[in-house]
């Protein structure tokens, strides 16, 4: 497989950071677990449980020595958007990220998460709010 990379431009390998200084390409001769830096998301993008799963099974790739709290976090949140999706495809979806995280698997499954999040912007993964449920927040709010 050939990566290219502008000058600057950070690759994340095996839990190591690799940033040029000049343009070049790279040509991994065997597996490696591997994120390009426009694939990274911050932590202040997190800002739905999506992009929010996104940063963690991210933590796992970038940092495998997090791999117990990241998992910590990711069983959970997994759980409860699997259990509020309403649209088929994006269960099958979720089911598939699980499977691509317990196989160890996190690339795989950021590229599966990566075609969830528009879904989740466009509000078809999770059901909206009951008027009950939100006239209820409005009272405690």
């Amino acid at each position: 497989m050939h990566i290219s990379l502008k000058a600057g431009e950070k690759i994340y390998v095996n839990g190591g950071v690799l940033r040029p200084d000049r343009r070049v390409s790279i040509e991994f001769l065997n597996d490696v677990t591997f994120l390009l830096e426009s694939h990274v998301m911050q932590p202040e993008q997190a800002t739905t449980p999506f992009r929010q799963l996104y940063f963690v099974v991210q933590t796992m790739l970038i940092d495998p020595s997090s791999l117990g709290g990241a998992m910590r976090v990711y069983q959970p949140l997994q759980r409860s958007l699997a259990d509020a999706a309403t649209d088929a495809a994006v269960r099958a979806g979720l089911a598939a990220v699980d499977r691509m995280v317990e196989a160890r698997r996190p690339f795989e499954a950021l590229k599966i998460i990566r075609t969830l999040i528009p879904l989740a912007d466009a509000g078809v993964a999770a059901p909206a709010p009951s008027p009950a449920t939100a006239s209820k927040h409005r009272r405690t709010a």
